[in-house]
């Protein structure tokens, strides 16, 4: 168990530092050009720089991130994460070398809805590729901890109100067509962010019924070593014993496992499903 555990913490660092270059990209290259500002500190920024069209908008953006960094430290003490707090200053840093190597004036293109779907997929990838390491991107997330801990209110609530309120100001600030824009950006976030969280933690589901368990069993735990669980069972219609075996593999594996038991006896019955939440030793780890 100690050893799942130090393998997957190995891998933080490369997933923090891939998630905060997903997320400055599709920060500094397709929102701020296009004035996108559907929530949080970066849609912060690009409301401010309305108003402040003589401040960096990657200034504004790294102030706020850093100012509410050390307001978590100080606030939420040792309840605050160390990795929320690494890619903060990780994503500060790179978004800081994208403004100095490629200083932007305009968009990228003329296709703004193009840019806007980057400019949602880029850190939604970012910020799923956090979630499924027990981290959050910072910024405004750390405003909910402090709420969470101090007061009795809906954090959820509270950060889509906020959302919502900041992508209501981009009509003000930049017209109808970008507020337009930002609004549905803020729709589709949570969508994109969610469905790659679950594709990256997709799994295949096997329920295997037959009556010759034991090459099944052996290729399971030799060739894609995995484990299983095995249950005797009774067909309902012929009434003759059964084997039923549960066991879970990645997408790449399940296609072996599918053509294997089919190619050992075409009377084996497969049952074959998606599934995202897997708790356990040699899956995910929530403890």
């Amino acid at each position: 168990m100690k050893n799942a555990g130090r393998s997957a913490q190995k891998w933080d660092g490369p997933i923090m530092v891939a998630a905060a270059l997903l997320a400055a990209v599709g920060v500094y290259f397709f929102r701020f050009p296009n004035n996108f500002s559907f929530g949080g500190v970066t849609g912060i920024a690009v409301i401010l720089g309305a108003w402040l069209p003589g401040i960096s908008r990657t200034l504004m953006s790294n102030v706020m991130s850093i100012a509410l960094l050390l307001v978590g430290i100080l606030a939420l003490g040792k309840s605050f994460g160390l990795k929320t707090g690494i890619y903060t200053l990780l994503f500060a840093g790179m978004m800081w070398a994208l403004e100095a190597l490629f200083p932007l004036t305009a968009p990228l293109t003329n296709e703004p809805f193009m840019e806007l779907l980057i400019g949602v997929l880029l850190p939604s990838i970012g910020s799923a590729m956090l979630f499924n390491m027990g981290s959050s991107a910072g910024g405004t997330d750390i405003i909910a901890m402090i709420i969470k801990k101090y007061f009795r209110v809906n954090t959820g609530t509270a950060v889509l109100f906020a959302d919502v309120t900041i992508a209501l100001m981009a009509f003000v600030a930049f017209g109808v067509p970008t507020g337009i824009f930002s609004l549905f950006g803020l729709s589709i976030r949570a969508v994109m962010t969610d469905s790659v969280l679950t594709s990256l933690n997709q799994r295949k589901y096997f329920h295997i019924i037959t009556t010759d368990p034991e090459p099944i069993q052996k290729f399971i735990t030799e060739n894609l070593h995995r484990s299983a669980t095995l249950f005797d069972g009774e067909g309902a219609y012929t009434g003759e014993n059964r084997t039923l075996i549960l066991t879970v593999v990645s997408p790449r594996q399940a296609v072996e496992l599918r053509n294997y038991v089919h190619e050992l006896s075409p009377s084996n019955f497969l049952l074959i499903t998606n599934t995202s939440e897997i708790i356990g030793r040699g899956f995910h780890s929530v403890f």
